[in-house]
């Protein structure tokens, strides 16, 4: 659904849980926000200087995950499920506070974030949303990686997302998701992935410390090592699809347009923010107006809205 307005959480949210990456715990508070401020993360383990706002331009590293860093060098790590799960819930303004340097993993998705968020459910704040509507084709290559965007018919944001793996059980998937129409619950459920090869590798780097088979999916040749196997049968992509959608808010404003994607990932999807944050002429911002498109819900339900770019 595009909303008129912004919206935030009605209550404050608590999590808990162990870093991917950094095998740390740490507990994690979304706090409702106000108009305009934007999603902030704020490191409560720390006196001062400890203000990150969730924009792509303090995207320091995005090796693996999405890290965000301010001008002191306070960082935040792996932010990209919960800030999926933040879109999804057109959650625009909010606060997390965290005790640490790295946002649980949970269990590998956004599902436990979006279930918090749907519970305590999301109120309309007074000043309306804006919204980056693409008027021209951008697009990026990085060696055999590919993002473009274009404007789309639908006043909506839409992805479609190929991987292209030599491994047999991930092989050539891919997916095309439509954000206001589409049922997103398979997007939501897909959990972060490797394969069993590659682990020894991430360890070296120092990273993965916090990884086990109940926060990420693994595979080893022909076989998926997790009990019950594969939650859908797209879940290596549409796991990039949620991780592309919790990164692309990082531009601070809800795309209005079509991204089609080819072996991506954080590192890709940043470079092409910066990217098509300088070029004004291929996109404008838009306030919703009257376009009826149908959005299905979370229960299926079909619900018609009139909205405009």
């Amino acid at each position: 659904m595009l909303k008129t307005f912004q919206h935030t959480l009605n209550e404050p949210v608590n999590f808990k849980g162990i870093g991917l990456h950094t095998g740390k715990i740490a507990k994690l508070k979304v706090v409702p926000g106000k108009d305009d401020q934007g999603i902030i993360f704020k490191r409560t383990d720390l006196s001062e200087k400890n203000l990150i706002s969730a924009k792509y331009q303090n995207v320091s590293s995005a090796k693996l995950c999405t890290t965000l860093e301010n001008e002191y060098g306070t960082k935040v790590s792996t932010v990209e499920h919960l800030l999926a799960a933040l879109y999804i819930s057109d959650i625009d303004n909010a606060t997390i506070e965290i005790d640490n340097e790295e946002v649980p993993i949970m269990d590998g998705s956004a599902k436990d974030f979006l279930d918090a968020f749907e519970r305590t459910g999301i109120r309309k704040l007074t000043k309306k949303r804006k919204y980056y509507k693409i008027l021209n084709k951008v697009e990026l290559k990085d060696g055999g990686k590919k993002i473009s965007i274009e404007p789309n018919d639908t006043s909506s944001f839409e992805v479609s997302f190929q991987l292209n793996y030599n491994n047999q059980i991930i092989g050539k998937q891919k997916n095309i998701i439509n954000f206001q129409s589409d049922d997103l619950e398979n997007i939501i459920h897909s959990r972060t992935f490797c394969l069993f090869e590659d682990i020894e590798k991430i360890k070296k780097l120092g990273l993965a410390k916090g990884g086990s088979l109940d926060n990420a999916v693994v595979v080893d040749k022909d076989k998926v090592l997790n009990d019950g196997g594969l939650r859908n049968n797209k879940e290596f992509v549409n796991h990039k699809i949620l991780d592309l959608a919790g990164d692309f808010l990082l531009l601070g404003l809800r795309i209005i347009g079509r991204v089609d994607c080819y072996q991506g990932g954080h590192e890709l999807t940043n470079k092409f923010l910066r990217k098509l944050n300088s070029l004004n002429a291929c996109s404008t911002t838009v306030e919703v107006k009257n376009i009826l498109i149908a959005k299905k819900s979370r229960n299926n339900q079909i619900n018609k809205i009139a909205v405009n770019a």
